[in-house]
């Protein structure tokens, strides 16, 4: 028997999408429990959750992909939400990291430029989450960067400039922002949510996915369970039910 075509009979079923936009902190969040694994088991059904995490870049490689991922012919209204996670590379310190390195202003205008781009192509800022980088555990790090040879290449404080300028580009963009840097240190032993100083160990990634449901939840609540409950389907003519 011939399928049904799309177009003749329905509408095109078309999920919502979650982009996830950042460095290797959000490219390693599908793994095993991992921060965008837990947004996506939430979301089924109802929205497509995209891991757009690239491992090593800043913001100054970000800006010019993002038009890429999402470019001006997208519908706007496909977009749920997209969050914007980068700046733990960025703070690299100049001197003994300078390809990753990202000057702190430059850094800031990066992101409002990203932020400026969404609304340019109707996301509103109701949409964005800007998530600052999390806290440097310095000794862990300088065990990892030992073992590859190099020196110590970040500091926990440079981070936290970086996350305030973060919280700033939000506070003048009017977007949501997740202010990770500052509440992961509201428990003084904050390296139990680092795997290695910089990354996320299990803990710290569910720690960000509770943080990040409960600003997603409201935005997100709307959306509607695609196709019936399987009960619901009218077994003796589906086609009322699912065309």
């Amino acid at each position: 028997m011939a399928l049904a075509q799309p177009g003749a009979r329905g509408r095109l079923l078309s999920w919502p999408r979650l982009l996830l936009f950042g460095d290797s902190i959000t490219e390693y969040s599908f793994q095993e429990d991992g921060w965008g694994t837990y947004l996506a088991e939430r979301l089924v059904r109802k929205c497509d959750v995209l891991n757009r995490g690239i491992s090593g870049y800043n913001t100054r490689w970000a800006k010019l992909i993002l038009p890429r991922l999402i470019p001006e012919s997208t519908s706007a209204d496909s977009i749920a939400a997209v969050t914007i996670f980068f700046g733990a590379n960025d703070s690299a310190l100049k001197e003994l990291n300078p390809k990753q390195h990202v000057p702190l202003e430059e850094y800031a205008a990066n992101l409002k430029g990203m932020v400026h781009y969404l609304k340019s192509v109707g996301i509103t800022a109701d949409r964005i989450i800007l998530i600052t980088p999390p806290p440097l555990q310095e000794s862990a790090w300088e065990k990892a960067c030992l073992a590859k040879g190099d020196k110590l290449n970040r500091s926990n404080a440079t981070t936290g400039q970086y996350a305030q300028a973060c919280v700033q580009v939000a506070r003048e963009c009017s977007t949501d922002v997740l202010d990770l840097w500052t509440l992961m240190q509201k428990n003084q032993d904050f390296s139990s949510y680092l795997s290695d100083g910089l990354h996320l160990s299990a803990k710290g990634n569910s720690f960000l996915a509770a943080q990040l449901w409960s600003r997603l939840e409201n935005k997100l609540s709307a959306l509607p369970s695609l196709l019936p409950y399987w009960r619901d389907v009218d077994h003796t003519n589906p086609e009322a039910s699912l065309l």
